[in-house]
């Protein structure tokens, strides 16, 4: 067989797969409808604010999709604006599927694979079916996804595993605006003065939902007072960033952060940098004008400013600051479970390919270079120098520095300075894949209870040790503390979590046959001198 006709061969195979995994999501959707008969089950309804939803049962789980937690979605002129609170209604609706996803970024491959809309803003729920009166905690994830791909109808946060080997915990998986639907700055335009929320909607949605989430969980039978926000990547950093926002702190109480931090912000400067890249790309120059553009369009237009779409630190929902926030304690009643993962930009080498990577990576340090001090330059190139790998690592591991590991310990460092705690992880199995190793987002099959999940690993993780780290991560949101006494450790070991402290610095190390704080660890995390100094710049 010639060449050209394997590579046809392959081209066929990867679009048939790529089409079978958009079927397979697909088949996930549906339409709820409003319910006008008395034919539902009375046991799966729940009555919200907002309306009584009829759920499903699977296994002993009871899952409710695609509640609204908005009044009204931001459609049409609602576009670009704040989110809507619900209103009272005493309609009985289906909660059975997946609502559409949020537009996100037409190059990021994933956001393609779900059925996309701006009617996005909804909610899942799993609680276990139990007759237990006693009320339980709350964990409510935020997916992550770069703020421009993702939502909660990925499989992956499929939470029926997870609460049938954890019935002691009720789940919330929540959807926001992404890419420039979600951040993008707008109050520069001629007519932008009445957009002075749109540069970190993605954010201000969260909000909305933990809103619904305080004022309806208890009749799913969660503790409004006992509710812990956590997210992997961009929802890791919107956990971070939410205890920013004013008035949040009565929403929840602790946060688990899986690679992501303030870092992953931009300035105003940069918002406006790709506003206008956007515009000029659409040939519009008023916000008039983009709310005249088809979403589709703006959707494929956004792949211009490809993996540039942070929250903004505007100074209105954001401080200008936040690593000062941090420091000055504005988050010290907080508590914390955080970390990062050995290889994160290993993921996205993976993801890109290796030529594409090296060519996007050595734009980003000339823009991060840019920024330096002369001696900063040198401390950075001599990192580089010293990773003695393929051509592709030297920029991979400054930038895995600099998004991720960097930061994770700068959060530990500046919330426990200023009087919080923060209980720290660095994960570090690796896939079979040489180029993966330990790369970004490798611990969610763990976490989730998927280890069917395997594209990214290659293999499932050793059972005992996922099964171990999700107890803890059950464990903090329960009581603030992920340690496990023998008798409730899956390995039947008493795991001992120290809290992170200036002086001892201890992570709690997750190798996949010997969970263990060390601190030592830190050390192998972040190179004090020659990268730490880096998340003063940001993402």
């Amino acid at each position: 067989m010639s060449d050209s006709n394997n590579a046809n061969n392959a081209i066929q195979d990867q679009a048939a797969a790529l089409e079978a995994g958009r079927a397979a999501l697909r088949a996930l959707y549906g339409i709820n409808h409003k319910i006008t008969d008395d034919s539902y089950d009375k046991t799966l309804a729940v009555k919200c604010k907002n309306g009584t939803f009829v759920g499903k049962k699977s296994d002993n789980v009871i899952t409710y999709k695609g509640i609204p937690f908005v009044g009204k979605q931001p459609v049409g002129n609602l576009r670009w604006k704040a989110p809507v609170d619900v209103v009272p209604d005493d309609g009985i609706y289906e909660a059975y599927y997946n609502a559409k996803s949020s537009y996100g970024n037409a190059s990021l491959e994933v956001g393609s694979l779900f059925y996309l809309d701006e009617d996005c803003l909804y909610l899942n729920v799993w609680k276990p079916d139990t007759t237990d009166t006693e009320k339980k905690p709350v964990m409510v994830w935020i997916h992550g996804g770069a703020f421009e791909a993702g939502g909660t109808v990925d499989p992956m946060f499929d939470c029926t595993n997870l609460l049938n080997e954890n019935p002691d915990v009720i789940i919330v998986t929540i959807a926001y605006r992404l890419g420039v639907f979600g951040f993008l700055h707008l109050s520069h335009l001629p007519d932008g003065k009445d957009y002075p929320d749109a540069q970190n909607l993605g954010l201000l949605d969260q909000l909305m939902a933990l809103k619904w989430v305080n004022e309806n969980i208890a009749f799913f039978g969660g503790d409004p007072d006992n509710v812990t926000i956590f997210g992997e990547s961009a929802g890791a950093g919107s956990c971070t960033m939410l205890p920013l926002l004013e008035g949040s702190h009565k929403y929840f109480k602790r946060v688990i952060a899986e690679s992501g931090t303030p870092n992953l912000t931009r300035s105003t400067e940069d918002g406006i940098a790709c506003t206008d890249e956007l515009m000029k790309h659409l040939g519009c120059t008023t916000v008039k004008e983009l709310l005249a553009v088809d979403a589709e369009k703006l959707f494929e237009a956004s792949s211009v400013i490809t993996l540039r779409q942070f929250p903004e630190r505007d100074g209105i929902h954001l401080p200008l600051e936040p690593w000062k926030a941090y420091a000055n304690g504005a988050v010290k009643d907080i508590a914390f479970l955080q970390g990062c993962n050995k290889d994160e930009m290993n993921f996205f080498v993976v993801g890109f390919g290796v030529d594409n990577f090296v060519k996007w990576a050595a734009g980003r340090k000339e823009k991060l270079v840019s920024r330096l001090t002369e001696n900063e330059k040198e401390l950075v190139e001599s990192f580089c120098k010293d990773v003695p790998e393929a051509a592709y690592e030297p920029n991979c591991s400054l930038l895995s520095q600099s998004w991720f590991n960097a930061p994770s310990i700068r959060l530990s460092e500046l919330q426990t300075m200023a009087g919080g705690k923060s209980y720290t992880y660095y994960f570090t199995p690796e896939s079979p894949d040489p180029v993966m190793k330990c790369g970004h987002a490798l611990e969610l099959a763990s976490v989730f209870n998927h280890p069917e999940m395997s594209a990214d690993t290659g293999r499932a993780f050793d059972e005992t040790f996922s099964k171990t780290l999700r107890k803890m991560w059950i464990q903090f949101a329960k009581t603030g503390n992920p340690s496990l006494s023998a008798d409730l450790a899956p390995d039947g070991k008493a795991h001992e979590w120290p809290l992170y402290d200036i002086e001892n610095k201890q992570v709690m190390v997750f190798d996949e046959f010997d969970i263990h704080p060390d601190k030592d660890a830190v050390n192998r995390i972040v190179d004090w001198d020659r990268t730490y100094f880096l998340t003063k710049y940001y993402c």
